[in-house]
């Protein structure tokens, strides 16, 4: 199909004029960090494009060969190729890499639902690449004696979070896939992966393997110990096993409800607290009936 071009009116310049671009000419950004799932938003997102189009151009970047390099729009990109669509509206950017990283982790980082993992490698790749522009990373005064902002203080500024968040996020780079997928799947909390991430990746690796021995994984102050005994001497099995084999809340066994089951059972109203106590006092009165029962 040819390419087409499509002005939306005269004082258009380059960054804004929107193009038609064939979808076998486009290209995944390198590296970009984050996933295309292809799950019931995703199922939204085409349902959407079918009946309204694409409403917001995506953003690329030229290549050598005649291709371009997608900087915002995989999943419009990946909606397009489901629903067979043989060009996309886009809107080409003359960006060298370091550019379109930033422009890249920004289009994304404000979209809701993305996962730590998505979080933390998008705030990396932004911090990694603010560094090679020659951005300084310490604290500096401007010509007039005002504090200039640090790398990450600009990136926290940028996403609305803090600057002690977004340290944290990019500490979860360092962590080990096992671990890092058992934080996106919600099965470990932010703080005591950042404290594993600190730790040396044979370590983590052993306690990972620990974690299965026990089916559990170490509370904040566990992995606090663990990594100040680290700072001190090199942390063995025997370190990690005795740690580990003290009880803890995640140890105790539990029942696991989902929500999803459950709403269909109650009105709109009802709050997740409102929903246990009415189970609870659902299974104390079964409990008094079979005593009773048994008591005959």
């Amino acid at each position: 199909m040819t390419e087409r071009t499509n002005i939306l009116n005269e004082t258009q310049d380059d960054a804004t004029r929107i193009v038609y671009l064939p979808t076998d000419k486009l290209r995944a950004f390198a590296e970009h960090p984050y996933k295309i799932i292809d799950n019931d938003e995703m199922t939204s997102l085409v349902e959407s494009i079918k009946t309204q189009g694409i409403l917001t151009p995506i953003v690329v970047r030229p290549m050598v060969n005649g291709e371009y390099e997608i900087v915002s729009g995989h999943r419009r990109v990946f909606a397009c190729n489901k629903l067979g669509m043989f060009e996309v509206p886009a809107v080409v950017r003359e960006l060298t890499r370091e550019e379109a990283i930033v422009v890249m982790a920004d289009s994304n980082l404000h979209r809701d639902g993305l996962l730590p993992s998505e979080k933390a490698f998008a705030y990396k790749m932004k911090l990694d690449a603010i560094k090679r522009q020659g951005e300084r990373t310490d604290l500096t005064s401007d010509h007039r004696g005002q504090k200039s902002l640090t790398s990450v203080e600009r990136i926290a500024l940028e996403s609305d979070e803090s600057k002690s968040q977004v340290q944290r996020y990019i500490a979860l780079t360092n962590l080990i896939p096992e671990f890092l997928q058992m934080v996106d799947e919600g099965k470990m909390a932010l703080t005591p992966a950042v404290e594993i991430s600190r730790l040396p990746i044979e370590t983590q690796r052993m306690l990972h393997r620990e974690c299965e021995l026990c089916d559990c994984t170490p509370s904040y102050s566990q992995t606090v110990r663990m990594r100040k005994i680290n700072e001190v001497r090199e942390l063995t099995w025997h370190d990690l096993t005795e740690i580990m084999s003290e009880e803890k809340a995640n140890q105790k066994e539990k029942v696991t409800f989902f929500m999803d089951d459950l709403k269909k059972y109650y009105p709109r109203s009802a709050t997740p607290k409102d929903i246990a106590a009415d189970i609870m006092k659902m299974l104390e009165s079964r409990y008094k009936a079979r005593r009773n029962r048994d008591a005959r």
